[in-house]
């Protein structure tokens, strides 16, 4: 799979927020004080046993974060969903793209990631400098279950906050797949996003019949789009 220019290098050095600054200034962001609160209160809150992430998009394919180990599981009651509207990265102020959440209803099946306990910490903080750039996310402690029924363990979870102004769960199918195939961004387009997304979860052996058959209509409207000139 190709490289990507979200790396941990570019978190480290504050990247994120420069591009925010750059791309986006009027978009809301949290402070870095926002952040480790929200940080903390999430690890006030951790479960016995080891610290896992479920990754469902993204996170699948380019972690950023150290792991240790890595299993397919499935969590219940939220699904993967199209309904994070995003302004910088893969999608501009001008061409609003749309990346992937965990919504409510349902269930999902993605990665964990068993996270290394030495240097916990700085490897969340690195991932809430990713993931709580704008604070639309809520994240959660959920119960990740095996491919056979057995529980995994405990993984932090990345939740679409539905008051947040970038929720855009009520957007048509055709909205959807229009936004995905015309908006990029700094780090790439959103089109390219879904790919990676769906390249990574059968790099795991998951397929999801939903994501794979978005693709192809987003691949059919990016072809239109190209005879159209």
């Amino acid at each position: 799979m190709k490289m990507h220019a979200l790396t941990r290098e570019l978190i480290e050095a504050g990247g994120i927020d420069a591009l925010v600054a750059r791309d986006a200034p009027d978009l809301a962001v949290l402070t870095e004080a926002e952040r480790a609160a929200s940080l903390q209160a999430t690890l006030a809150e951790r479960p016995e046993g080891p610290a896992w992430l479920f990754a469902y998009g993204s996170l699948i394919w380019n972690p950023t974060v150290r792991v240790e180990a890595c299993r397919v599981g499935r969590i219940d009651g939220w699904h993967r969903a199209f309904c994070l509207e995003t302004v910088v990265g893969r999608g501009s102020p001008a061409h609003p793209g749309l990346t992937l959440a965990l919504d409510e209803g349902g269930d999902c099946t993605g990665v964990a990631f068993r996270l290394p306990e030495e240097g916990l910490e700085h490897e969340l903080s690195l991932l809430w400098r990713r993931e709580m750039l704008s604070g639309a996310y809520v994240p959660r402690w959920l119960d990740v279950i095996d491919l056979d029924g057995g529980r995994i363990g405990s993984a932090i979870a990345f939740t679409m906050d539905r008051t947040s102004v970038q929720y855009a769960g009520g957007l048509s199918e055709e909205e959807v797949v229009d936004r995905l195939a015309t908006a990029r961004g700094a780090i790439g387009s959103a089109a390219d996003y879904l790919f990676a997304t769906c390249e990574g979860l059968a790099e795991h052996g998951v397929r999801d019949c939903a994501l794979d058959t978005l693709a192809a209509a987003v691949r059919r409207r990016r072809e239109a789009l190209d005879r159209q000139g």
